[in-house]
């Protein structure tokens, strides 16, 4: 399973996902999709939300890449609001923090978390790409899968407990912003100049679809807010919010391009774990503030 093949707006039977290959290529110079379009296919998408997505095309696909930073925001607020909740309630941060790691697992019904460990295997099997992309698509989880998330679990835990300890408002804007910077990475990583590893599924389906200029324009805006965001807590909290960003898109963008030389593009697997790599090196800078 890939992150981008599941949600409550996925297609669930072979006759839809025939569609959404014959949608793919009916992207002509003047194609536009609207910023509603768009919204339905990131929330459809990238969540599990009860959004309907009725439009499968490049167009749309492109439209919903571009509005994946707003799928955060809602994922990223939802998760802050739980914590906060539950240190109103006299839990200690530590239990806080697992309980807004928890929720955007659920958001998203665990996809990226999966494909961060699918990706973990690929690139830990050594293989040929070929058979490196064969791995990934088991059910099961490899020893290096079980590892990274692991791994990367304890890190997002421990990074929000202790923004937690500072203070809840610190805590909230990091969860949010790591949020919106996870599915950032996602708008940067379908690129056109990004091939897809495989010429199927909907990681192939949303691959090349943003223009290198829409991509720089997302990335300019998102961090632009994060910085504001950050300001909240003074120059310091602006600046550590936006160096937060910048390092977390540099992980995420080492990781695409190592995937891209091992698999020869991008799967859905490997969105996911582009969105995990970027979010939790986003909750660890800002720890180290």
């Amino acid at each position: 399973m890939t992150p981008l093949d599941g949600g409550a707006g996925i297609p669930a039977d072979d006759d839809e996902y025939a569609r959404v290959e014959d949608a793919k290529d009916t992207d002509g110079p003047g194609a536009r999709a609207s910023v509603a379009d768009g919204l339905r296919f990131a929330f459809g998408t990238l969540t599990v939300l009860p959004v309907r997505v009725t439009r499968w095309d490049r167009p749309a696909a492109r439209a919903g890449m571009l509005c994946a930073p707003a799928a955060g925001v809602v994922v990223g607020l939802s998760a802050a609001a739980l914590g906060g909740l539950l240190l109103l309630a006299g839990a200690a941060p530590p239990l806080a923090a697992v309980a807004t790691v928890a929720v955007p697992a659920v958001l998203t019904r665990g996809l990226h978390l999966d494909g961060l460990a699918d990706t973990a295997d690929g690139l830990g099997s050594g293989r040929p790409a070929g058979e490196a992309l064969r791995i990934m698509k088991r059910s099961d989880i490899g020893p290096f899968g079980v590892i990274t998330l692991l791994l990367t679990l304890l890190a997002q835990i421990s990074a929000v407990s202790e923004l937690y300890g500072e203070s809840w408002a610190r805590g909230a804007v990091a969860v949010a912003l790591a949020g919106v910077t996870a599915r950032l990475a996602l708008t940067l990583a379908c690129r056109t100049d990004v091939p897809p590893a495989r010429p199927e599924g909907l990681g192939a389906a949303v691959a090349g679809t943003v223009t290198v200029r829409a991509a720089a324009v997302a990335a300019l805006l998102v961090t632009a807010v994060c910085v504001a965001a950050g300001g909240l807590f003074g120059v310091s909290g602006a600046v550590s919010h936006g160096l937060a960003v910048l390092v977390a898109l540099g992980a995420a963008w080492l990781l695409l391009r190592h995937c891209v030389r091992r698999f020869g593009g991008v799967t859905g697997d490997v969105f996911g774990a582009l969105a995990e790599t970027a979010a939790t090196a986003a909750l660890v800078v800002l720890t180290l503030g």
